[in-house]
């Protein structure tokens, strides 16, 4: 009797030990998830919105779009305007030509009264008249040829005004369109096809329901057992009684103590100063947003 009484008590001090341990690296939390607000880039009626709450979206699929009506429309007319305003470029060379003619002909009949002037047979008075006539034609011809080049220059930038506002309204009419930004669930839908949404409006939220996280909070010693990367062992409720067991790496430390909020009851009560942490868990479709539960960095017993 006197043997199985000692090997009852040791079962019961060893069970009391693991139990002691197994709350010193336990803490209580909330599951969350990353959420994304996708919001209207763009004000017009919603013409389409296919999604419904509870639906699995992929990155980049489309599911709606808004009015672009206005937005093509002001396409159109500044298209018309880029027309117009590329007519009006001016081709030097052939503007210039006639110029150039003239100073070529002049050139020569320069040539013929040199050669006269040798033979004694113009006068100095006509190679001067000359010359002073191609000076004026060059003279000319620079002018025309930098007020052609300006015009061009003015022309050309007002061109590049229009196809900037044109490539504008091209991404307007691109960002009307409502595209998943990542692959998640649609947790909540906050506007429905006829509405008028206008930028910046949210339209529905989604969340990565395969990857979660617990959002746990321990005391400052149970936070010098703890680093990032660690990997820990997390619980959530499974029914009045059961647990499911999942593998969980710990992502984030937060470096500030705060007080235990209110939803949180942490094993031990006497700590009035947490340190939250996130645990990242693959979800198996069980793991429920606001559901509560429990990390441990014990061995399992």
């Amino acid at each position: 009797m006197k043997t199985i009484h000692h090997a009852a008590l040791g079962t019961i001090l060893m069970l009391a030990s693991c139990a002691g341990t197994s709350n010193e690296n336990e803490a209580t939390g909330v599951f969350e998830t990353t959420e994304v607000t996708v919001s209207a880039q763009g004000t017009g009626e919603i013409m389409q919105l296919h999604i419904t709450e509870g639906q699995t979206l992929q990155a980049g699929q489309a599911v709606g779009c808004i009015d672009t009506l206005q937005l093509s429309l002001r396409k159109d007319e500044l298209l018309g305007n880029l027309q117009a305003t590329r007519s009006r470029f001016r081709n030097v060379e052939c503007q210039i030509a006639s110029l150039e003619q003239q100073i070529a002909t002049q050139k020569k009949e320069r040539q013929r009264i040199e050669n006269l002037l040798r033979d004694h047979a113009a006068n100095q008075k006509q190679l001067d008249d000359i010359n002073a006539q191609i000076a004026l034609l060059e003279k000319q011809l620079a002018a025309q040829t930098e007020n052609l080049e300006k015009g061009n220059q003015t022309t050309n930038g007002q061109v590049r005004m229009l196809e900037a506002q044109i490539a504008q309204v091209e991404d307007q009419i691109r960002r009307s369109v409502i595209t998943i930004p990542s692959a998640g669930t649609v947790l909540s839908k906050y506007a429905e096809a006829g509405e008028l949404a206008t930028t910046g409006q949210a339209l529905f939220k989604l969340g990565d329901l395969e990857n979660m996280y617990l959002r746990a909070y321990v005391t400052a010693p149970q936070l010098t057992t703890l680093k990032i990367g660690q990997q820990v062992r997390v619980f959530a409720d499974e029914g009045e009684e059961n647990r499911r067991e999942y593998a969980g790496t710990v992502t984030w430390i937060s470096d500030q103590a705060e007080f235990t909020p209110k939803t949180i009851q942490t094993r031990d009560e006497r700590a009035n100063l947490v340190y939250a942490v996130k645990i990242a868990v693959r979800n198996d479709g069980y793991i429920k947003r606001g559901m509560y539960g429990e990390m441990e960095t014990g061995s399992k017993e």
